[in-house]
């Protein structure tokens, strides 16, 4: 029975951690960004100046916000980036005024706005979106839970098979909120 307890301690624990790895809970990493900040997605920005403040990774969000039909963002590739000319180049077209398009690899990244004069007034940016580091900055160290203090079941319960399950349970809350608290 006891064996039994503990086969199925690990696997609700297997469970979670390929949740985890697989990408149900948002890496530690992952930052959303509101392409210009509290000045939106709009004439008159330097975004090359907003996307230099910051390092993009892989799994970052960026948000366009606008008026739908006053702009748009598309993702493009580098000539028509630099010729501004959407004729051809166009990888994904957003309009909906609230886009969000996760940095889903390791390259650059070129955007613009294609309404009449905007992309050459300045609406383009580039980035370069590197791989996500595995730790966030300043976050201690993982550690393995301790083990009990004792080796001899608590009086409090009934049986060791039911302190197992316990232990197991309580184990692998812990492991759901920590990876909630650190990793958002």
């Amino acid at each position: 029975m006891a064996g039994t307890q503990v086969l199925r301690c690990f696997s609700s624990f297997t469970i979670i951690l390929a949740l985890i790895e697989l990408g149900f809970f948002r890496s530690a990493n992952s930052e959303t960004y509101t392409v210009g900040d509290e000045d939106e997605w709009s004439t008159g920005i330097n975004y090359l100046a907003w996307s230099n403040r910051y390092n993009f990774s892989v799994g970052d969000v960026l948000v366009f916000k606008y008026i739908p039909g006053q702009h748009n963002a598309y993702e493009v590739i580098e000539a028509t980036y630099k010729s501004c000319n959407d004729s051809t180049g166009v990888l994904v077209r957003y309009a909906s005024g609230d886009d969000q398009v996760v940095l889903k690899e390791v390259k650059r990244y070129w955007f613009i706005c294609t309404i009449n004069g905007h992309c050459l007034g300045g609406m383009r940016f580039t980035i370069e979106v590197k791989e996500a580091s595995t730790a966030p900055s300043g976050a201690p160290p993982e550690t393995e839970p301790s083990p009990p203090a004792t080796t001899t079941p608590d009086k409090d319960f009934a049986s060791r098979e039911q302190a197992m399950a316990t232990y197991c349970l309580v184990f692998a809350f812990g492991v759901v909120v920590l990876q909630i608290v650190l990793f958002g």
